[in-house]
């Protein structure tokens, strides 16, 4: 089996290299011929190792290759496959097929055909290696690999500038979260004495009670210094306030990237990490307590943001924001396998959103403005049932896959007694309101009413003209190789959860590899847990259906019946509407206190310190001072022998003169 595990990563691997090194020489054919295999082929690897845990259960934890030893440590790459790591296998080479067989039909016309095609399969590598390791270096090569490729990826139209600023914010925020996370790891390391999960898990429960001194007079617990510092890791990755800024701007990328990276592998990276280190997490309730109010602050106001978007996109975006706060709720209320369960039935309905945007875009050829749009239910009849499949999902409809993880979020913080749980009930009980609102607002402005986009006519080259020059294009559904993946992804959006909740919630699937024993949430929902059938029946006498409800039908209302509330609700909160245009302002923030203050201090360093201090006083004023003295001394020094025998004389009467003295005071 241990072969069979190394053919999955380095499956994708071979194609992103072949595709990457002779793209030119196979063609744009060849180059998504042969990563479409390797990827499937890890897929169809990555089955067998999940049918493989579901029946016979046993992990593997192993070593592949020993790097280095350093005094007793050594750093290696090696494998741990049990349920959590098969179940996210599966997921990332499910939606990162899709991906690729999507990408044939979106990308056809892109001059750097085979390039993103290498990059996509890279990326794939690069998350298999991630959620297969069973270290903490492993872990940290696929962390930065997956930010090396995402930079790669939301930078892949490098001569668009806007693209450009949105990949360098994304590596710089992710820079940010990485310095916690290599703080943790250091941490671990200094403490443990070994970056094996296994190892570290092992001697966890003997340092639980370990205080340290970050600062004299201050003493805090070992597991939460280490719980918060790999978290602000995650924080990054997995976009959590305040280190949320970088996902919306990457929108600018190709929206097949927006589907694999930022809906179902790389931003979940973060709660796959926590989820895996439940051993510690569970030992520091303060950490637990951080992660549940990060994640309620991300879930209910980053959702505020996406009532008020127009780019297809970016509606999308907001929305994943948003759930990855719900999954960051669940890790802080020991929910973890709750979290995880969220993190694959939202993999698959968000990779169909971002997917189903992606046709709305190529349909209206290219035109990512939703006011501009509307109606595209006749035109667009396989991308309109997909993506309403997807919003039902994404709502937490019952029955919907979304529903048994979205509720058991709901419901998970409910049962949990942390200080920050009443805060993160409220957060996660509004954002069902908030959620529904954005989705449906977005789907009837697309799919339903009336047909904007016949005054808006585009150029040659598919720009927005609204002046009437140019020609109007009727929208198209898109070709097979686009609505194939939408129709495998819709599936299981729909149906999914209902067949695995039992199993992985209340059933043995994550047994002995999450630990959540110190906190008994999953306990108390177990116990209100009737069956998937019974859990959606009861749903519709429950809060949460009535606000999602509540949501679709104020859409419905306001962008179908009386649009002109929406217009009026917007000149009365005026503020507010500036404050949501302006995201908080934490672009500014950032800009212009950190990125403008970091290059203020750059130049006061530089001129003050180097240019004056160093060089002008220092290196430059040492060296005039000794000219100086040195242009003084010299005048003394005439080269002609009688001064110098006068200057003797001088010298002989003057030490004469101080011997006779001091005789005389002598005596």
């Amino acid at each position: 089996m241990q072969n069979l595990y190394l053919m999955i990563p380095l499956a994708p691997l071979a194609g992103a290299l072949i595709a990457g090194l002779l793209g030119k020489k196979i063609g744009r054919a060849g180059a998504h011929t042969i990563t479409i295999l390797g990827v499937f082929a890890a897929l169809v690897m990555s089955l067998y190792v999940l049918y493989d845990q579901m029946t016979v259960g046993k992990s593997f934890n192993g070593t592949v290759y020993e790097w280095m030893s350093v005094n007793g440590v050594t750093l290696q790459v090696g494998f741990l496959i049990d349920s959590l790591s098969a179940m996210m296998m599966v997921v990332v080479t499910f939606v990162s097929l899709m991906v690729h067989i999507y990408t044939i039909g979106y990308m056809h016309e892109d001059a750097g055909y085979q390039r993103f095609f290498s990059y996509i399969s890279l990326f794939t590598f690069s998350m298999l290696m991630l959620v297969m390791s069973n270290n903490f270096v492993q872990l940290f090569f696929g962390w930065e690999a997956v930010g090396l490729v995402s930079y790669l990826l939301i930078g892949f139209w490098y001569n668009k500038p806007t693209a450009i600023f949105a990949n360098l914010k994304a590596f710089l925020v992710n820079r940010v979260g990485d310095f916690g996370f290599v703080l943790g790891i250091g941490m671990v390391l200094a403490y443990f004495g070994t970056l094996d999960y296994a190892a570290v898990f092992a001697k966890s429960e003997s340092l639980k009670d370990m205080q340290i001194s970050l600062i004299a007079g201050h003493d805090w617990s070992l597991m939460t210094v280490i719980g918060i510092l790999l978290f602000i890791g995650a924080m990054g990755k997995s976009a959590q306030f305040p280190l949320h800024v970088w996902l919306p701007d990457s929108m600018e990328g190709p929206t097949p990237i927006s589907a694999l990276i930022h809906a179902a592998t790389m931003v979940t990276a973060g709660i796959f990490m926590v989820a895996r280190m439940s051993p510690l997490y569970e030992l520091s309730d303060t950490a637990l307590n951080f992660i549940m109010v990060i994640g309620a602050i991300t879930a209910l106001f980053m959702g505020f943001l996406g009532i008020i978007q127009n780019d297809i996109k970016r509606v999308v975006a907001y929305s994943t924001l948003s759930q990855l706060g719900y999954m960051t709720v669940a890790l802080g209320a020991s929910a973890y396998s709750v979290a995880v369960f969220h993190l694959m039935t939202h993999a698959f309905f968000k990779a169909l959103l971002f997917l189903g945007a992606g046709s709305v875009i190529m349909g209206m050829h290219h035109d990512q403005d939703i006011r501009n749009m509307g109606g595209l239910r006749k035109y667009m009849p396989i991308t309109w049932i997909t993506s309403l499949l997807g919003s039902l999902a994404l709502i937490g409809t019952p029955f919907f896959s979304g529903f048994y993880s979205k509720d058991s979020i709901i419901e998970a913080v409910h049962a949990s007694h942390l200080p920050g749980a009443s805060f993160a009930y409220f957060a996660v009980i509004a954002g069902v309101f908030v959620t529904a609102f954005y989705s449906f607002r977005m789907y009837f402005l697309v799919f339903h009413g009336e047909e904007r986009f016949r005054n808006v006519h585009h150029d040659d080259h598919g720009h927005d003209d609204h002046h009437g020059h140019g020609e109007a294009h009727e929208p198209h559904e898109s070709p097979w190789v686009v609505t194939l993946p939408l129709v495998c992804l819709a599936i299981p959006s729909v149906l999914i959860g209902f067949f695995t909740i039992e199993p992985m919630l209340y059933g043995s699937f994550f047994k002995g590899v999450i630990f959540s024993e110190l906190h008994p949430v999953m306990e108390e929902l177990h116990h209100e847990f009737h069956g998937a059938s019974g859990m959606a029946l009861h749903a519709v006498t429950s809060l949460p259906f009535w606000l999602a409800l509540a949501g679709v039908v104020t859409a419905w209302f306001f962008y179908m019946k009386a649009p002109s509330i929406p217009a009026r609700i917007k000149q009365i909160a005026g503020p507010i509407n500036t404050l949501l245009e302006n995201k908080y302002y934490m672009d500014d923030l950032y800009i212009n206190v950190f990125a403008k203050g970091a290059r203020g201090l750059g130049w006061l360093l530089w001129k003050v310190g180097d240019v004056l201090l160093i060089d002008g006083l220092i290196v430059n004023g040492l060296a005039k001072l000794v000219g100086g003295i040195s242009s003084v001394v010299r005048r003394a020094q005439t080269g002609l022998l009688n001064h110098y025998a006068l200057m003797m004389i001088i010298a002989v009467m003057a030490a004469l003169t101080w011997w006779f003295q001091q005789i005389l005071f002598a005596h």
